[in-house]
C-alpha cells in the first residue's frame, strides 16, 4: 500500500488494515519502518477527527490525591481551608486562578487540565493582587459584573483584576498627572488606572466617527461652552463630543486619586474624556471639561498617554508643562482674553454680583464660571460662593 496523508475514514480504515497485515508479518527492518511510518499517518488523522478530552479538572484532582496518597487536610495548602476544599471537589466553589497555580506547581497537574473551565489560557505568574487596588470600593462601583459580594470578589481577584485590565490590551499609558506639592496628596496610579480601565469597559455604543484634531476650533469651543449659560447645558455635552468622535462620560473617582477628570485614547484611538463631579460645581465642571479638551486638541496623540487631572490643585503644583498649557487653553476659551482686556486690570479684585451676571449674560456663559476665575485670580475664596452652582450638577446624571 502506498503512503500518503489520510483524507478520508475509508482511507483511515484501510491503513489501520494495512498495519494489521504488516504486524502478521516476520519482523524485518523494512517492516518495522512501514509499520511505524502508517502509525504515524493514522495517528495525524485520529488527532483531528478523534481528539482525546482532556481529563476532568476535579477528576484530575481526586487522581493525583489517590496516587499521592492525600486527604482533604493535603489540599488546603494549596485551596485553602475545608470547607473550600470540599466545596471545589464536590463542585459546589469553582477553582481561582491562584489555586489553579498552586495546584499546578506544588502537585504537578498539567495547567492545560486546570485551564479548562477558566477564561485563561495559561498560569503566568501573579500580576495582580487585590490589595494593591481601593478594591472593595471597586467592587461596590460595579467594576465587576455579575460579582457584588466583596469577600466572593477576593477570591476571584485576580482573574477580576486581569479580565479588567485587558481592556489595555497588554500595556498600560504612561500617567500624566497634575498632583498637588503637599506630599499626602499624591495620587494612587494603581487606582488612577483601574479607573480608566472601567471607564474604557463601559462606554456606550454605537461606534464614533473618526476623530480629528482639526475640527476642536473656536467655534467647536464657542458652541460647546455655550451651553454653559443653560441649566440641562451639561447634558448636552456628550452628543456634541460625539459627533467630533470623542467619547464622554460620567464615572465616580476612587479613593487616594484626588481626580477630576481624564482624557486618554480608545484602542481605535477616539478620545475619551471622562469627569468624576468630586466637587459638584458648575465652575468645576466647565473649567476641567475645557481643560480635558485642551489636551485633547494640544497632547493627546495616541493610545500610550492618559491625562488625570485634579483641577482643584494651583498652577504651581502642576509638574508637567503640557498641563500648565492646558491651564491656559481652558481659561482663554472660557473667558475669551477679549473679554478680559476690556474688563481691564480690576476684572479680579474690584467686581459686584451685578456685573459678573452682566458679562455673562454678554459672553453667553454660567456666571459660575466668571466667578470661580475671579475668586482664584483673586485669591479670595469667600467672594460670590453664590454663584459657583454648588450641587447642581450631579442630579442630572444620576437617575
Amino acid at each position: 500500500m502506498k503512503a500518503k496523508v489520510i483524507k478520508t475514514e475509508d482511507a483511515y480504515n484501510e491503513a489501520l488494515d494495512y498495519i494489521s497485515e504488516l504486524m502478521e508479518l516476520p519482523a524485518s527492518r523494512e517492516t518495522d519502518d512501514e509499520i511505524e511510518l502508517f502509525a504515524a499517518l493514522v495517528e495525524k488523522y485520529e488527532n483531528v477527527h478523534y481528539p482525546i478530552d482532556l481529563p476532568d479538572p476535579i477528576e484530575a484532582i481526586k487522581f493525583v490525591m489517590d496516587q499521592q496518597n492525600l486527604t482533604q487536610k493535603d489540599l488546603t495548602r494549596y485551596i485553602g481551608s475545608q470547607s473550600k476544599v470540599s466545596e471545589v471537589l464536590h463542585r459546589k466553589r469553582s477553582l481561582s486562578l491562584t489555586m489553579m497555580r498552586a495546584l499546578h506547581e506544588g502537585l504537578g497537574i498539567p495547567a492545560e487540565i486546570l485551564l479548562q473551565d477558566s477564561f485563561q489560557h495559561s498560569i503566568a505568574p501573579q500580576e495582580y493582587a487585590y490589595p494593591d487596588y481601593p478594591f472593595n470600593e471597586m467592587v461596590k462601583n460595579g467594576y465587576f459584573p455579575g460579582c457584588t459580594g466583596i469577600r466572593a470578589a477576593k477570591e476571584k481577584a485576580e482573574e477580576l483584576l486581569t479580565k479588567l485590565f485587558s481592556v489595555f490590551q497588554g500595556g498600560k499609558p504612561q500617567v500624566i498627572y497634575c498632583k498637588r506639592s503637599n506630599g499626602n496628596k499624591i495620587a494612587d496610579t494603581n487606582a488612577l488606572l483601574a479607573w480608566q480601565a472601567h471607564v474604557l469597559q463601559t462606554l456606550a455604543e454605537p461606534k464614533l466617527p473618526l476623530f480629528d484634531v482639526n475640527t476642536l476650533d473656536t467655534d467647536f469651543f464657542q458652541e460647546l461652552l455655550g451651553f454653559s449659560a443653560y441649566p440641562n447645558g451639561p447634558l448636552l455635552v456628550k452628543d456634541l463630543l460625539a459627533a467630533h468622535g470623542i467619547y464622554f462620560g460620567i464615572e465616580q473617582h476612587l479613593p487616594r486619586t484626588y481626580l477630576d477628570g481624564a482624557t486618554f485614547m480608545t484602542p481605535s484611538e477616539n478620545p475619551v474624556i471622562a469627569l468624576t463631579l468630586r466637587h459638584d460645581r458648575i465652575d468645576n465642571f466647565w473649567f476641567t471639561l475645557a481643560h480635558e479638551l485642551s489636551h485633547v486638541k494640544l497632547h493627546l496623540h495616541d493610545t500610550s498617554q492618559a491625562f488625570f487631572d485634579d483641577t482643584n490643585s494651583y498652577p504651581k503644583d502642576c509638574e508637567s508643562d503640557q498641563e500648565k498649557e492646558a491651564n491656559t487653553l481652558a481659561k482663554d476659551f472660557l473667558i475669551p482674553q477679549r473679554v478680559i482686556e476690556t474688563i481691564g486690570t480690576e476684572f479680579a479684585f474690584f467686581w459686584t454680583t451685578e456685573q459678573v451676571l452682566s458679562v455673562a449674560r454678554t459672553i453667553k456663559r454660567a456666571p459660575a464660571i466668571l466667578a470661580g476665575r475671579i475668586r482664584r485670580e483673586s485669591g479670595d475664596y469667600s467672594r460670590f460662593s453664590d454663584l459657583l452652582g454648588s450641587k447642581e450638577i450631579k442630579h442630572l446624571f444620576i437617575e
